[in-house]
């Protein structure tokens, strides 16, 4: 299967949802109306209530909403096919995700630009209220961490353990050095063999070289001839790790779009007032020249600076996400949200153009029945429902409600741009969400796996990728393009930089005469430049995920004291950001990628089922209850879905405690105090999600006909 086609049908289906669908919406369920006075007018502070221009809002939305999820979500369902994933997002954005964000930033701006969980105490009652700010204030640090563990993957420098008892097989005829610092350059084709104790043992090639820390003065230990083999057998020496080392170039790239965002925020502003264009050619060319100059640092001796561990990454995001969540809206947040999405944008664009110019072939099936039962590498569990959680924001994010009733409502100067804003921008998400999924289905199925497999988990597929034939890649020839590691970078983003430098380096191929050596020194400035773009698809969602948590927390400490929940008083702004900072950022360090984005689906869709349940009663407290089945179905999709892997998660970390407890002195106490956190988490977000749409439905019932229950609600709203 090609790609073109399913290009083209997808942008054909989109359109007529704008078109008409999202137009049905705006005029008869959102009822929206432009004579009516914004909050981002009648509030106007300077600060946080600030009239934007309708395109930079919808940067400023745009980059807000679309985060990790699109991007990766997809890349990792890859692993089930590309036809399931591609479904779910197609129908999934229509009638579902546009649909919740447009609708929850309508109901914001008749309440005053009220957050959701303000908007359920208004519309539904204090128990509802209460039960959606805890869901919030779990979802968020959750989905924040989540979001910010996928940059660290695809930045940060990690350290790998392979099994231990297992042998090692240079191709020379003698073991390499190991220097002073316990470090040995491991060359390509040498051979790992694990698995000695076992009936049948397994062996894997490694077709690129690293380096392997050892412990200090440890000296090679032979082994007996077990394998008629080639080369010099030793012991795979107890302790080694090997070294990934983190990207300097991106790191580089990334670290340079804050300064430019500091001026172009100064440049609309302050220096050339309401010159949008002009600031956004600016901002583009520099950070251009930010992407070709990290490719000179990362080869020089300042380079070294940039190499950051997970952990600094970590540090890193935090420190920024703090300062950019205590500033001015105008200063940084939305200048650099607006630079990003301008970036955003025009990669999709080339993206699309790039498939439909180079028409890739598909290398993925359409439908993996190897990992679809089974779970695998990238995706543990079954394809239902984990491929629902897995994708999430391609196709509906209750994230997004977050945004829609945080920081965007509060700037918008005309109710009519909310449909532009609401929907238009969700759908550009789910197009994304597309892109992402037909460049990791060009990868061969080799590269793909090679990638995105945790380095310590390849012996455990190593059968699985026999049969399927993923167990021949040519990573080796991407790393002397890209320059950099790849093998084992799991978490998606590196395989997704990769996928989009494939279709790049095809399109190109066909418009030009370039040459071959061309071609491939292109390679690198491509995968950097993806790389760029997806940290920028994610930071700006980190940022303004802490301000709306941030305002999140002032709500709730404004009811014990009425200066604590202005959120422009300082020293709240400051304690109260730091508090959300502190969470996502140990979260991140914390955990593993795989346990941390699967709690961010679980969360991330409780949020919706909750969001749209809150939607829900408010359109009939606004007297057009005759329009709810544009939330209810798509709510009772996601709870079905969500529900279900909540619960399939839930009863596996019950059996995990079971386990731990019945060890008695032989448990693991990380593990088992681990699956009480993680159960804990998931059964509180079940029963906030079950309260909320209880609730909820018992406030419709009361509504009824009685139109003067919905004039309290008004009223309550308007204080």
């Amino acid at each position: 299967m090609s790609a073109m086609p399913i290009m083209i049908g997808v942008l054909c289906v989109m359109a007529i949802a704008y078109r008409y669908y999202s137009a049905f919406l705006a005029a008869k369920v959102a009822a929206l109306d432009d004579s009516r006075e914004t909050p981002a007018v009648r509030l106007n502070d300077g600060q946080n209530y600030h009239p934007t221009n309708k395109w930079v809002l919808f940067g400023h939305h745009f980059a807000a909403i679309s985060g990790a999820g699109p991007l990766i979500g997809p890349v990792l369902a890859a692993q089930f096919g590309y036809l399931p994933g591609l479904l779910w997002i197609v129908i999934g954005v229509c009638l579902g995700g546009a649909v919740q964000d447009f609708l929850v930033l309508a109901a914001s701006l008749r309440r005053n630009g009220q957050s959701l969980a303000q908007i359920a105490y208004t519309d539904i009652g204090k128990v509802a209220g209460t039960a959606a700010i805890t869901a919030i204030l779990f979802i968020i640090v959750i989905a924040l961490a989540g979001l910010g563990k996928v940059v660290v993957k695809a930045l940060g420098g990690e350290e790998v353990v392979y099994p231990p008892s297992s042998l090692l097989i240079f191709p020379e005829k003698q073991p390499p050095t190991i220097s002073n610092e316990g470090i040995t350059a491991i060359p390509a084709g040498t051979q790992l063999w694990w698995g000695l104790a076992e009936s049948k043992s397994q062996s894997m090639r490694f077709t690129d070289g690293f380096n392997l820390k050892v412990p200090v003065g440890y000296q090679w230990e032979q082994s007996h001839k077990i394998y008629d083999v080639d080369g010099i057998e030793v012991r795979y020496p107890p302790g080694a790790v090997r070294l990934v080392p983190g990207s300097s170039w991106g790191t580089f790239t990334i670290a340079c779009t804050i300064p430019i965002a500091l001026f172009v925020g100064l440049y609309m502003y302050k220096i050339r007032k309401g010159r949008v264009v002009e600031a956004s050619i600016i901002g583009g060319v520099l950070t251009l020249v930010a992407t070709v100059a990290g490719g000179w640092i990362a080869s020089h001796e300042i380079g070294k600076w940039f190499n950051m561990t997970q952990t600094q990454v970590t540090i890193a995001m935090a420190i920024y996400g703090f300062v950019a969540s205590v500033l001015p809206v105008w200063v940084l947040l939305c200048p650099r949200d607006y630079l990003s999405s301008f970036l955003k944008i025009g990669t999709i664009g080339l993206l699309v153009g790039g498939v439909i110019i180079a028409n890739p072939k598909l290398q993925a099936p359409a439908f993996n029945e190897a990992f679809a039962w089974t779970g695998g590498p990238t995706v543990k569990g079954k394809i239902f429902p984990y491929l629902f959680i897995t994708i999430m924001c391609g196709a509906i994010s209750g994230f997004h409600a977050l945004v829609s009733s945080g920081t965007t409502p509060k700037m918008i100067r005309r109710e009519g741009d909310a449909r532009t804003i609401g929907y238009g921008a969700m759908l550009i998400e789910g197009l994304v969400g597309v892109v992402a999924m037909i460049a990791a289905a060009t990868l061969p199925m080799g590269d793909y796996y090679a990638m995105n497999t945790d380095l310590a988990r390849v012996p455990q597929f190593h059968d699985k990728f026999v049969q399927i034939g993923a167990d021949i890649d040519h990573l080796n020839v991407y790393e002397d393009r890209t320059q950099e590691s790849l093998r084992g970078r799991a978490g998606g983003a590196v395989t997704l930089a990769v996928g989009m430098a494939h279709i790049f380096d095809q399109a190109t191929a066909r418009i030009t005469t370039a040459s071959e050596a061309t071609l491939k020194t292109m390679w690198k400035y491509w995968y950097h430049f993806a790389i760029m773009f997806e940290a920028l698809f994610i930071l700006t969602t980190i940022d303004t995920g802490t301000r709306i948590g941030r305002f999140l927390i002032q709500e709730v400490a404004g009811k014990l004291h009425p200066k604590l929940g202005k959120p422009d008083w300082w020293p709240g702004a400051i304690v109260s950001t730091a508090l959300i900072v502190a969470g996502w950022a140990f979260l991140i360090d914390y955990n593993n990628f795989m346990t941390i984005w699967g709690m961010f689906g679980i969360a991330n869709q409780m949020l919706a089922v909750i969001a749209l349940a809150v939607v829900t009663v408010f359109l009939f407290n606004e007297g057009r209850g005759r329009y709810a089945f544009v939330t209810l179905i798509p709510m009772a999709v996601v709870m079905t879905t969500t529900g279900s892997a909540a619960i399939l998660d839930l009863s596996g970390l019950i059996d995990t405690v079971r386990t731990q407890i019945a060890n008695g002195s032989g448990r693991n106490v990380g593990t088992l105090v681990d699956a009480l956190v993680r159960g804990g988490l998931i059964l509180a977000m079940l029963t906030c999600t079950a309260i909320v749409i209880i609730a909820g439905a018992a406030q419709v019932l009361r509504i009824g006909g009685k139109s003067e229950l919905r004039r309290d609600v008004a009223v309550a709203a308007a204080s």
